[in-house]
């Protein structure tokens, strides 16, 4: 009865996730549209005063609902981080007779929510590699690209959700490591591991000096 309340509120938190990651997909693309403010651009013009090539009250609307949707983005990312590791828990435990029901029926569950996470799991991957799969949540959500930016020409598209970035995955301090790991591979392929659509996408992005700012030309902001 446990998993399958389990079960039942873990599929339920995935599909309010991907719903919040549509509508911030959404505000973000209205946002930064050419001519757009963009997420946090100034409001005001060279001289002090308000822009009249933009509606301030929309833009400040928009942009107060997207941190509205960034806090129950993390909020149920959290929450789901917690199922997920009682599932795994349950999977990896030894099994006994007495409990060979309660084991499987959680199995099923950890297997139904791979199966949600991820295009690429297949129903004859191991265990571990399901497990595998679902502890990897995105940790940064792709908000800006720069035209002709070398991110953009490798195949980085705005709204993607970055699960892993070379040696980067979810932790703390994880601006400054996104900052190191592409200058210490600056002229190399790195690796990157996204979300597009609620389906995995595999990368591989080069940094590299280009006419603009940085290695990448694109904006990462922390889920």
């Amino acid at each position: 009865m446990v998993g399958t309340n389990l079960k039942a509120e873990t599929m339920g938190l995935m599909e309010k996730r991907s719903a919040l990651e549509a509508e911030m997909n959404a505000v973000i693309e209205r946002l930064t549209q050419p001519g757009g403010p963009g997420i946090s651009g100034n409001l005001l013009d060279s001289e002090g005063f308000p822009r009249h090539d933009i509606d301030i009250p929309t833009v400040r609307a928009e942009r107060r609902r997207l941190a509205e949707l960034r806090n129950d983005h993390k909020e149920i990312t959290e929450k789901l981080n917690e199922n997920i590791q009682v599932l795994h828990s349950a999977r990896l435990a030894p099994k006994s007779s007495s409990l060979k029901d309660s084991d499987d029926q959680s199995a099923s569950v950890v297997d139904v929510v791979a199966s949600a996470s991820s295009t690429n799991v297949h129903s004859d991957s191991t265990n571990a590699m399901d497990v595998d799969m679902i502890v990897r949540v995105p940790f940064a959500l792709v908000d800006e690209i720069a035209d002709a930016s070398p991110a953009g020409e490798d195949g980085l598209q705005l709204g993607d959700q970055i699960v892993k970035f070379g040696n980067v995955e979810i932790g703390d301090n994880l601006l400054q490591r996104l900052a190191s790991e592409a200058q210490t591979n600056q002229g190399h392929g790195i690796p990157v591991i996204l979300v597009r659509q609620g389906a995995q996408v595999n990368l591989t992005m080069t940094p590299r000096t280009w006419q603009g700012r940085g290695l990448l030309g694109c904006h990462f902001r922390i889920l």
